[in-house]
């Protein structure tokens, strides 16, 4: 998946990051809030901070600690709330680290690591719709 738009809202709480199939056609949105939205734009700008940031820190301690991020998921859908795991390579073995699903875009944006949808969500999503 590839990250297709950010919408930040001046008038409204909803802000949105909408994910795109790299090769083909779905998509979907996810409401995040503005500290996250502004974190992800601000990735997507390639705006430098004068300190590391959570995102940055994050992705600092797995390398410092010997792992590589290895690339996010979005893994699940349950009443109206989306999961996300860190996908974190260390030793050979993959670890996965839940987390919210905007943190796992703003990491993978710092990182340059891919964004996967497990496929029952994407199909969760087109249900919806």
């Amino acid at each position: 998946m590839q990250l297709r738009r950010i919408i930040i809202s001046e008038i409204h709480d909803s802000h949105v990051v909408v994910l795109q199939e790299l090769n083909g056609e779905r998509s979907f949105l996810i409401q995040i809030g503005i500290f996250e939205a502004t974190s992800i734009d601000n990735r997507v700008k390639k705006k430098e901070s004068p300190r590391p940031l959570t995102h940055d820190l994050i992705v600092g301690i797995i390398d410092q600690m010997g792992g590589e991020l290895d690339s996010i998921i979005i893994s699940d859908l349950r009443e109206h709330t989306y999961y996300a795991k860190l996908r974190v390579r260390k030793e050979g073995e993959i670890l996965e680290v839940d987390c919210r699903p905007s943190d796992a875009i703003a990491i993978a944006l710092t990182a340059d690591v891919p964004i996967y949808v497990e496929e029952d969500v994407l199909e969760a999503c087109e249900e919806a719709l």
